[in-house]
C-alpha cells in the first residue's frame, strides 16, 4: 500500500471499535476517532436500518470536521429473536454500551431454545465535507452460545462462534477475529475503495 494518505476520521467513541479499525488499516492513513474533537456531540441514531445510522453519523461528522470519516453501524441479528437485537444491539438491555446487561439479556431470551444460528451485521459509510462518498456491508454467520467464553473483544464476542469455529469470537484472539468478523469484511472492501480512489 501506499505511505499515508492523510487522516481517517472513525465516527465513533468506542476505544474497542477504533482499535480494530486502526490495526486493518495500518499505516495508511492517521486513524483517528470522535475523541479526538471536543466540538463533536453525540450523532441520534434515529435510523431503522444499518445503513441509515452509519450515513446519518459519516455525514454528521465529516460536515464539521476535515478529511474522510469512515462510520459503521453493526450489530447482531439472531434468527430465533426475529433478527433482534438488530440496530438495537447495542442498547439491548436496557442501557446504551452495557456489554453485561446486552449479554444477560441475550442468554435469556435464548434459554432452552435449538435454533441459535446467527450473524453480525455492518455497514460502513464513508463521507468528505458532508457528502457520501461511498457504502459497504459485510457479515459473518454463526452461532450463540449457551454462555460465554474467553476474555477477548468486546460486547456480544464471548457469546458468539463464527461458522467453521468452535471457539467465540473472545476466545480466537483479535487477528483472527480481525480476518473472519463483520467489520473486518466490510473494511476490507473500505480499504481497496480507497486504495483506488485515494
Amino acid at each position: 500500500m501506499k505511505e499515508s494518505s492523510g487522516r481517517l476520521v472513525i465516527a465513533t467513541r468506542n476505544a474497542h471499535k477504533t482499535q480494530e479499525i486502526r490495526e486493518m488499516v495500518g499505516d495508511r492513513f492517521e486513524v483517528v476517532d470522535a475523541t479526538a474533537f471536543a466540538e463533536l456531540g453525540p450523532v441520534e441514531e434515529t435510523g431503522r436500518t444499518f445503513l441509515e445510522n452509519a450515513r446519518l453519523k459519516a455525514l454528521a461528522v465529516s460536515s464539521r470536521v476535515g478529511g474522510i470519516v469512515l462510520a459503521d453501524d453493526s450489530g447482531l441479528e439472531v434468527d430465533a429473536l426475529g433478527g433482534e437485537p438488530g440496530v438495537h444491539s447495542s442498547s439491548y438491555g436496557g442501557e446504551e454500551g452495557n456489554h453485561a446487561r446486552n449479554n444477560a439479556r441475550l442468554m435469556a431470551e435464548m434459554e432452552g431454545r435449538a435454533e441459535r444460528s446467527a450473524r453480525f451485521r455492518c455497514v460502513m459509510v464513508l463521507a468528505e465535507g458532508g457528502a457520501e462518498l461511498a457504502h459497504f456491508d459485510g457479515a459473518v454467520e454463526g452461532r450463540i452460545l449457551v454462555g460465554p467464553r474467553g476474555e477477548g473483544g468486546f460486547g456480544y464476542d464471548p457469546l458468539f462462534a463464527p461458522e467453521g469455529h468452535d471457539e467465540s469470537f473472545a476466545e480466537l484472539g483479535s487477528e483472527v477475529k480481525n480476518s473472519l468478523s463483520h467489520r473486518g469484511r466490510a473494511l476490507a472492501r473500505v480499504i481497496v475503495w480507497l486504495a483506488e480512489n485515494r
